[in-house]
């Protein structure tokens, strides 16, 4: 082996990082340190008074909030950011936010739902429009509300009913659509990774049902290897094979080796490809991102982001996607310190 095929500079360069975030991605999710010890839990605290995420919790704090679901900066997405950041968990000053996530996403109109024959009848009426025995639902909102509610140790009774309507609007094949196209009848990866990822959180809680949900939603994206079409072995979008971070609501291979990993399922053939394409992604000193979703922009407006991520390259290494191809390496036993 040579000094080229090991990860142990990168890991030391990481850990090296003024992000106490970064840190702990690496400390936790790669060298195994115990999540609630005394030295996570004090990285933890360190993270909560970050000035990243004192800046993204900003514009949910001033006097004029955006709206929950504001792109990206309403407090859905704030609380995304949180979870994955490493915010630690039950912190009651995030309740309010909280608070307004779930009224939203079990707003009573989540609860209609009406019979819809073509796409411009299933936007006419109000609820959720069930084309075909399929409901025709956006369900990676409630979703990514579910993963990061549970991750941060938010959750409460009213998080049954996000699982509740999961498991209502789950469509056969195991995953969940929005496509208002009657003759769609096979899950979107977009909408499919939030709430399998929500749905296997909660099953910590010693939920089954969400778990079985959880594996069935696996299936979409094993059965395609992560990327790849039944029909023809070809990427199914080439954003697939790009990577990003943050993804939000959006797909790629890091994304869905990230969900196996929590799934347990890195051990499954059908994650060999996206994980040896992972690894050829690699360049010297780490992993790059080759797209964003976001404008770093302290103004509130679409897909404006209040800080920044690390940007794009193809020539320069991404510390946040470099810290999760780790984690997903070290998981799949391909990690070589």
């Amino acid at each position: 082996m040579t000094a080229s095929d090991r990860h142990g500079s990168i890991v030391d360069t990481l850990l090296a990082s003024a992000e106490p975030s970064i840190r702990w991605k690496v400390r936790t999710q790669v060298l195994g340190e115990a999540p609630g010890s005394p030295e996570i839990t004090e990285l933890r605290t360190e993270i909560q008074n970050s000035v990243r995420v004192r800046r993204l919790l900003a514009p949910c704090l001033s006097a004029d909030p955006p709206p929950v679901y504001a792109k990206w900066q309403g407090p859905h997405w704030t609380l995304t950011a949180l979870a994955d950041l490493g915010h630690p968990p039950g912190d009651k000053t995030l309740h309010p936010l909280r608070d307004q996530i779930l009224t939203t996403w079990l707003d009573e109109s989540y609860y209609l739902e009406f019979e819809a024959a073509t796409k411009s009848a299933a936007y006419r009426g109000r609820g959720v429009p069930v084309m075909r025995a399929r409901h025709r639902r956006c369900a990676s909102q409630q979703g990514n509300a579910l993963w990061s509610l549970t991750t941060l140790g938010l959750a409460d009774d009213r998080c049954d009913a996000l699982v509740e309507r999961l498991l209502h609007w789950q469509w056969p094949d195991g995953g969940w659509n929005c496509d208002k196209n009657p003759a769609a009848d096979t899950s979107s990866f977009y909408e499919t990774l939030p709430p399998m990822r929500g749905l296997a959180a909660y099953a910590a809680t010693d939920s089954a049902p969400a778990a079985s949900a959880a594996r069935r939603a696996a299936e979409v994206l094993l059965t395609r290897r992560l990327a790849y079409r039944v029909s023809t072995g070809t990427l199914i979008h080439p954003e697939f094979a790009k990577l990003h971070y943050p993804l939000y609501w959006h797909y790629d291979i890091l994304g869905g080796l990230k969900a196996m990993a929590a799934l347990g399922l890195l051990g499954d053939d059908r994650c060999t490809g996206a994980l040896d394409l992972l690894e050829s992604l690699r360049l010297p000193d780490g992993w790059p991102a080759h797209a964003r979703y976001y404008k770093v922009s302290d103004s509130i407006a679409l897909h404006h982001d209040s800080v920044d991520w690390g940007g794009t390259s193809t020539r320069r290494t991404n510390p946040w996607v470099t810290a999760d191809a780790l984690a997903v390496l070290h998981a799949a036993g391909r990690l070589r310190l």
